[in-house]
């Protein structure tokens, strides 16, 4: 639940945080369509998630390291971590913005003198934030992410005397949002398109998640930006601005090294290329520059100091450069337990595991989507809280040059179901669309043990009482799991069926599978049942009816 308290503590932050992800995610794809500047290359709102994606698994990675205790954590710990996370997870020229700003407030709010953050630390924090992002770019260009980041500063600084956090984080979301509205009268390659800046759109999203986690209550959307551009319009405005194209590459890396060669790093990277931004401090730093020759940005980076995780797109071709020569088509797969990704492996799937309370970020789906070293790559994240994360991470694939189709599959039945009709001969779209449609076929359901007493769809439940989840909603109560998972299976077939899965956690007897294997063969006649092992999976019991 957000916070409601006017302030900005550790619990407020990682609300922030949590709050910030989701509404990227929600505006991902339109951000991606509204990317002209610098490079129309489609993927300033991926980038943008994929930054605040690592803020927030570092903001979690503390309050975990405190669960054993009673205390949560402090202010200073949440928004450091929160800042860390950003800089060593920054993603494109947008990311890396992002990632400064984060930097700039947490410089501010982890104050540790006095109260904790209130309304003069926030306007004081969003006041350094974007005058440390704006030196972070070499040449900052009026009409973007930097204009924005400003314009929010300055309405916060306006924000009334004794004013409380929220009222300050208000303003600031407004002042953003009107200079949001403003940027395509400020940058000419924005007005041609008819788009507002992508990166400062992201960040109007940021400051209005900020709003609801200081002050409990969601910002009015007060502004509808345009959709996309002209289909032509971003290639139209990026020749127009450079008759050359650009710089053929980007290269971001990780860098530890002192304040002075860094300063001359900037000077050196400077005169290589363009967008160059810098970021960072402490030692530890994120570079991101625009180049032809990518191999002397990195040589540049190795005489600072020590580079390491460098990242080298090809604007060009779309790809990250050099890729050695694919398979034709694979299938990466989400599974909830060992025991479905040894026989999601046999299949010929790449698996990802999804521990207990311990989703995978969209950095390990890529990272699964790179593994399976194919050309063409079904992406079945079986969860329907990852379908941001999936999207993110199809989306960073797809600029590597690997084309993805993303299956929305919300459990692992019914990526079962759309692995067992995959044919990597016949065309890729055809494979697609004959995936989905047998995901889609497929009803799912899982049995949960109740860890309070709670009101649900089907009544109130007790501590200790076996829910019965039918896509995704609880629909039957019970008090052991043969007799529940009875009831779902009922209520299920009711509708019809040809198949019935069942997937069997690590400490489910397989008494229970025959239990239930003769209750459909009894009373549904040519509905035939398939049993699986998961292993640890969260779950003592997943049902598919197809």
């Amino acid at each position: 639940m957000p916070q409601t308290a006017d302030d900005l503590d550790a619990v407020a932050v990682r609300t922030w945080c949590s709050l910030a992800l989701d509404a990227l995610g929600r505006e991902r794809e339109a951000i991606d369509a509204i990317n002209v500047y610098p490079v129309a290359d489609g993927d300033t709102g991926t980038n943008l998630y994929l930054t605040a994606e690592s803020a927030a698994a570092a903001v979690e990675a503390v309050f975990a390291a405190h669960e054993t205790g009673t205390s949560v954590p402090s202010t200073a710990d949440a928004v450091r971590a929160m800042a860390h996370g950003a800089l060593i997870g920054a993603r494109g020229n947008s990311g890396t913005i992002l990632a400064q700003l984060l930097r700039g407030m947490a410089g501010v709010l982890a104050d540790e003198a006095g109260e904790r953050p209130g309304a003069d630390r926030l306007r004081l924090a969003l006041t350094r934030a974007a005058a440390s992002a704006r030196e972070a770019v070499a040449h900052p260009v009026e009409g973007t992410v930097l204009t924005v980041a400003a314009a929010a500063a300055e309405a916060a600084g306006r924000a009334p005397g004794g004013a409380g956090a929220g009222v300050v984080a208000q303003a600031a979301y407004e002042g953003a949002r009107t200079a949001l509205e403003a940027t395509p009268g400020q940058l000419a390659v924005l007005g041609r398109a008819g788009v507002v800046d992508a990166g400062g759109r992201g960040l109007v999203a940021v400051l209005g998640a900020l709003v609801e986690a200081v002050s409990g209550r969601a910002p009015e959307r007060l502004y509808e930006p345009p959709a996309a551009p002209a289909p032509s319009a971003a290639g139209d405005c990026s020749a127009a601005d450079d008759p050359q194209g650009g710089p053929a590459f980007e290269v971001i890396y990780l860098l530890e090294a002192g304040d002075g060669p860094v300063e001359r790093l900037r000077a050196r990277l400077d005169a290589l290329g363009d967008s160059l931004v810098v970021v960072g401090g402490d030692g530890l730093w994120n570079v991101h520059v625009h180049v032809d020759d990518a191999g002397a940005a990195v040589e540049a980076g190795v005489e600072a100091g020590r580079p390491h995780r460098i990242r080298i797109t090809h604007f060009a071709a779309d790809r990250v450069h050099a890729r050695p020569e694919p398979a034709q088509r694979a299938v990466v797969v989400v599974v909830p337990g060992d025991g479905l990704g040894g026989l999601c492996a046999e299949a010929g799937a790449t698996t990802v595991l999804a521990r207990p309370g311990e989703p995978p970020a969209s950095g390990e789906l890529v990272d699964a989507i790179r593994r399976a070293h194919a050309r063409e790559v079904v992406l079945l994240p079986n969860d329907g809280d990852l379908r941001h994360t999936a999207a993110a991470a199809a989306e960073q694939a797809r600029a590597e040059g690997i084309r993805v189709a993303l299956i929305p599959t919300r459990a692992a039945v019914q990526g079962i179901a759309a692995l067992a009709v995959h044919e990597p001969d016949r065309s890729f779209d055809e494979d697609v669309v004959a995936m989905t449609a047998a995901a889609g076929a497929t009803r799912y359901a899982e049995l949960a043990v109740a860890e309070r007493q709670s009101w649900t769809m089907a009544g109130i439940c007790q501590a200790g009482d076996i829910l019965g989840l039918i896509d995704g909603d609880v629909a039957v109560i019970g008090e052991n799991v043969p007799e529940t998972a009875r009831g779902v299976l009922d209520r299920m077939l009711a509708a019809g069926g040809e198949l019935v899965t069942l997937v069997l956690g690590e400490d489910v007897p397989d008494a229970l599978a025959d239990t239930l294997e003769e209750h459909v063969r009894e009373g549904y006649l040519a509905v035939d049942t398939v049993v699986y092992r998961g292993g640890r999976q969260c779950a003592p019991l997943l049902i598919g009816v197809e």
